[in-house]
């Protein structure tokens, strides 16, 4: 068992916090030992609930206005006033 695993959850975090400032201030290891312990803490806390029901999943096509065409410019047609 390794010694993240026998961390307590918030030893877990505090570890975690600590290593990211370090490698935020530049230490090259510091990164990779933040990283498994955010892994760790993700582990942890499973995976989020997601309420399908709220979320949008129509194709683009069917929503009244696609807004990524009519916000898109037309670079090529500069000089045509819209």
């Amino acid at each position: 068992m390794n010694t993240k695993e026998m961390l307590s959850d918030e030893e877990l975090a505090a570890q975690a916090s600590l290593w990211r400032t370090r490698a935020l201030q530049g230490q090259f290891e510091a990164r990779g030992i933040a990283h498994e312990l955010e892994r760790e803490m993700r582990r942890r806390a499973g995976a989020p609930m997601t309420n399908y029901d709220t979320l949008d999943l129509r194709p683009l096509d069917e929503h009244p206005i696609d807004l990524r065409a009519s916000t898109q410019r037309r670079w090529w047609r500069f000089w045509k006033a819209r």
